[in-house]
């Protein structure tokens, strides 16, 4: 793990990239924010998070450290030890955490739960949507720490990585940490109702798109061309044929629109 600050005195704001080892777009964003060395009106916490699995291009060593938090300082995995190390390190701190998918191209937030700070900021960002993950949230790093993720863009891309530096700009800016403003705009919001079991196949597709909705009777994905067909209608989220291992992703339900006008912590 790798940590660094912006300005003085202790951060109650922090950044934090790779989480997932094939998920280089947070890294080079908070590496070009440490290029950039803006003058910052509250410090800010920079952290790499898994550099083993970044060396090496996978998405972990041993487990996914998106699942494996508060994790223990004794675990016999890789990412149980660092979950803890991580923990430690943003205690105290509201946290910006950056992600990308094989799913969806466009920006998207993900919170715990849809607090008054989520509905502060998130409507600042240059996201599509903001998801509460509701009951999905055990293991992830906002489940102990008050996090906003983001979906940055398509795993590997070149478009995820400049979204992820102009997320973590319009973040640091809705926070007072950088001067500016934010834009605001409505922001749809989704809570995740359940996850979308994929059986063992030798091939997969998708083929609806995230966050328009589904209606019963319509097929929305396939194994080894075996159609799967909606009983009841949904919101997909994250879906993709081969994002995850066991899930083509999870049924949200739409639950309003929030908006705001400018830069508030």
């Amino acid at each position: 793990m790798k940590v660094a600050q912006l300005g003085s005195g202790t951060p109650e704001i922090a950044v934090v990239g790779g989480i997932h080892g094939d998920e280089p777009c947070g890294v080079r964003a908070v590496e070009r924010l440490l290029d950039e060395n803006p003058s910052v009106e509250r410090p800010v916490k920079l952290v790499i998070a898994n550099e083993e699995a970044l060396e090496r291009r996978v998405r972990f060593v041993d487990e996914d450290l998106n699942r494996a938090f508060p994790g223990d300082p004794d675990a016999k995995t890789h990412e149980g030890r660092l979950a803890n190390e991580l923990v430690e390190e943003l205690s105290g701190c509201f946290t910006f955490s950056m992600h990308s998918t094989q799913s969806h191209a466009e920006p998207f937030a993900i919170v715990n739960e849809i607090g008054e700070r989520a509905k502060s900021i998130c409507p600042q960002l240059p996201v599509q949507a903001m998801v509460e993950t509701s009951e999905f949230a055990e293991g992830r790093l906002f489940s102990e720490i008050d996090t906003v993720e983001v979906e940055c863009g398509l795993q590997g891309s070149e478009t995820a990585a400049q979204n992820a530096h102009r997320l973590t700009r319009a973040f640091l800016t809705a926070v007072g940490a950088l001067p500016g403003d934010t834009v605001g705009r409505d922001l749809p919001v989704y809570r995740l109702v359940d996850a979308i079991p994929k059986g063992e196949a030798d091939s997969y597709e998708v083929f609806v798109d995230n966050f328009t909705e589904i209606e019963p009777g319509d097929p929305f994905a396939a194994a080894d061309g075996d159609m799967q067909v909606a009983t009841e209608s949904f919101y997909p989220v994250l879906m993709s044929s081969y994002g995850y291992r066991d899930v083509f992703g999870y049924a949200a339900e739409k639950l309003d629109v929030v908006t705001t006008s400018s830069a508030a912590d």
